[in-house]
């Protein structure tokens, strides 16, 4: 019988860390203080109700994450340059129109939400202090860090969610009640648990998260300057890395829904509506050492998403008007780019100064993303399909299943968006 070493193990391990990358960041960016929030909002509503979600969105995560990475490594273009190629100008400028203030609102929700948890563990500091400090070393480490070394700190970062897959097991917890919860779909047919469906789906299947993959591939392969061989091989792996960071991030959200559907909810807490109300209300019930982890993975979580989101908006700016672009390029090579994701990150900030409360910045952008998404993943289905882009490298048929049926859902979450936002009482 042969038993592996310890040492070999830990080798192999390392081996696969180091090949993952933009999938994992990716999807790792997607649990952001936002995320939390509204992850937090169904445990708390709805108990476990809602854990089979992280079933259905996986699949169509993966689908979408990894059509995306795929336009970036065969056409070397970002998604915006691609769709500046090959689709009229007016629907790309719709798309800015939506993706500029839903970006920065996301950034603003998530940076007050830093705050506020900085100011939860400092009660002295104001949360105000602490948005600013964040706003500034997030700008600096931007600007100033390599791209290795930034995607490495981004990477790196990942691990800080595992804080969130860590809370749970501080609880006592009932297997087979989690086991029915996460295999037997419940469904309430009122108008706050639709709503909570419709938020889980605009937060996990992001366009900006289109977007950030596409552009981090291109990144990729020219650091490896391996462009112009593209072959099977290189998408098996992309292939896989997506696979992981999609996976982790639906773990993740599994987790916090978890923990606020057994902690909060069981004790009777049903409202929560940031997540420094959900960390404060995990400290009676769970003890300290779950609201310290929950705290601190909301800052670790901002620092991870706001440069994905701020990066996301500078591509998506810079591809559509020709300016140069890149963190891979100096502040002085690339001013256009880092002159967009600097303003993003001091309009999100400025949001607390004009009256635009977190849970509304969450709120409105959630509405621009629900109704951007659909248009995008048709975009992205239509490009991926396409020989004359792709080559041979075209979707296939498992692919193409979940892609339209995450089109067709989101299209389902959009016109329920709109229902609700004009109807609800």
């Amino acid at each position: 019988m042969n038993i592996i070493s310890p040492r070999k193990i830990r080798y192999k391990l390392l081996i696969y860390w180091k090949k993952l990358g933009p999938g994992l960041i990716t999807g790792s960016s997607d649990d952001d203080p936002s995320g939390i929030a509204t992850y937090s909002q169904a445990g708390a509503a709805y108990g476990l109700t809602t854990l089979w979600t992280a079933l259905i969105t996986f699949p169509l995560m993966a689908a979408i994450q990894e059509m995306c990475a795929r336009i970036g490594i065969v056409t070397s273009e970002g998604l915006t340059g691609t769709l500046k190629k090959h689709y009229p100008r007016p629907i790309l400028y719709l798309m800015l129109l939506f993706s500029f203030p839903a970006i920065v609102l996301n950034i603003g929700a998530d940076i007050a939400g830093m705050g506020a948890v900085g100011n939860l563990l400092f009660p002295t500091i104001d949360a105000t202090f602490f948005s600013v400090v964040f706003t500034i070393i997030l700008l600096v480490a931007i600007i100033y860090l390599p791209y290795q070394k930034l995607a490495a700190a981004l990477k790196y970062l990942c691990i800080v969610l595992l804080v969130y897959v860590i809370v749970p097991f501080l609880y006592h917890q009932d297997l087979l009640e989690i086991l029915k919860a996460t295999f037997v779909p419940t469904i309430h047919f009122d108008i706050t648990f639709i709503s909570i469906l419709v938020g889980i789906l605009g937060t996990t299947i992001s366009p900006y998260l289109f977007f950030w993959q596409t552009t981090m591939e291109v990144e990729k392969m020219k650091q490896k300057k391996y462009q112009l061989m593209v072959n099977h091989n290189i998408i098996r792996e992309m292939k896989k890395d997506v696979d992981f960071g999609m996976l982790f991030s639906n773990l993740v959200m599994f987790f916090i829904i978890l923990t606020t559907g057994t902690v909060l909810f069981k004790g009777g807490i049903h409202q929560i509506d940031t997540v420094e109300q959900a960390a404060q209300a995990l400290k009676p019930l769970a003890g300290r050492a779950a609201y310290l982890l929950f705290a601190v993975g909301v800052i670790g979580t901002g620092f991870l998403a706001i440069p994905v989101l701020s990066g996301s908006l500078s591509y998506i700016f810079c591809q559509t008007f020709g300016w140069k672009e890149g963190l891979d390029k100096t502040f002085y090579e690339a001013r256009p780019f880092y002159s967009i994701l600097a303003i993003s990150l001091i309009l999100g900030l400025s949001l607390n100064y004009i009256g635009i409360t977190p849970i509304q910045a969450l709120i409105y952008s959630a509405i621009l993303y629900g109704l951007s998404a659909p248009v995008l993943i048709a975009m992205i289905l239509h490009i991926s399909n396409n020989k004359k882009i792709m080559g041979e490298f075209t979707n296939n048929r498992l692919s193409n299943i979940l892609g339209f049926s995450a089109l067709a859902l989101m299209t389902v979450a959009a016109l329920v968006l709109i229902y609700l936002t004009i109807f609800k009482p």
